[in-house]
């Protein structure tokens, strides 16, 4: 591998030689370089996407109306952010205690513990909680084992790309689905960064890729294509350590091209870095050799 400074091929078995990790990380990006740093790792962090929320949300408005008509049977929170905007725009035409009664009446299931944190916020009972790794297969087996799905109506809180897979498996046992978009995923405002990413993973700068979301994929494949250097960026990347957060990440990469080395024993940031640095040596050594 090239060192992005002085041109030399890294040596993945010289302790000396910190490890180069490239994040694309965006809103806990100066978090993460901390972390790279803390570890021991030459930190490089390109942000590649930003969640905007839909100015006109239709389809939150329409779950509203739907859940104070006592229509809802169930509501499926997957995300903290994404449970804080449709409250935000539920909030422009309802009270939130009339809101929050009306969830009551139904049986809430989280997704994972950012959910959690704001629904307990909002002084809300959680029925069900999917347990980790919190892919779409806990959370449908978290559902069809706490409640008969035949005939309920389960309104889902997207985040950013519809879960077709769950959607599906809900479907065929019966229920009758709502989904509630309530933001979008776009590259960021400055993309100077990210497209310098691409260049240097060309380059064979980097030693670890770290993946802490699966949109984090597509954004870099579309800064890439615009160039015509989508081939050309998956072989580079896949000559590095591949360091995915959780299964979720995982199964968009392995579809977009990427072969993933690691996932770390608990799907958060912290043992994703930890785990990425104790590892990447004897990973990179591995594909070099």
């Amino acid at each position: 591998m090239t060192d992005g400074v002085t041109g030399s091929t890294a040596d993945a078995s010289d302790e000396r030689t910190p490890l180069r990790i490239l994040s694309l990380e965006s809103r806990r990006a100066d978090e993460m370089r901390s972390l790279i740093e803390r570890h021991g790792g030459v930190a490089t962090v390109a942000p590649s996407m930003r969640e905007i929320p839909l100015e006109e949300n239709p389809a939150a408005l329409a779950f509203g109306e739907e859940l104070l008509a006592g229509r809802i049977d169930v509501v499926v929170f997957l995300t903290g952010v994404g449970a804080t905007a449709l409250m935000e725009t539920l909030e422009t035409r309802w009270p939130r205690g009339e809101i929050v009664s009306a969830l009551e009446r139904c049986i809430t299931v989280v997704r994972g513990p950012k959910p959690t944190v704001v629904l307990s916020k909002w002084g809300l009972r959680i029925d069900h909680r999917a347990p980790e790794p919190n892919t779409w297969r806990e959370l449908l087996s978290t559902l069809a084992n706490a409640v008969d799905l035949s005939g309920r109506r389960i309104a889902i809180q997207e985040y950013g790309k519809p879960s077709d897979e769950l959607y599906r498996a809900l479907e065929s046992r019966g229920a009758s689905l709502l989904p509630v978009p309530v933001y979008r995923w776009a590259l960021p405002v400055e993309t100077a960064p990210l497209r310098d990413a691409v260049q240097r993973t060309i380059a064979g700068d980097f030693d670890v890729i770290l993946f802490t979301s699966a949109q984090q994929l597509h954004s870099v494949l579309e800064i890439a294509s615009e160039s015509g250097l989508s081939s050309e960026w998956l072989a580079a990347a896949n000559r590095c350590v591949v360091a995915s957060i959780g299964p979720t990440a995982t199964e968009t990469l392995v579809e977009g091209g990427l072969g993933v080395d690691l996932q770390p024993s608990h799907p958060k940031m912290g043992p994703l870095v930890k785990e990425a640095l104790e590892a990447g040596r004897r990973l990179l050594a591995g594909k070099q050799g």
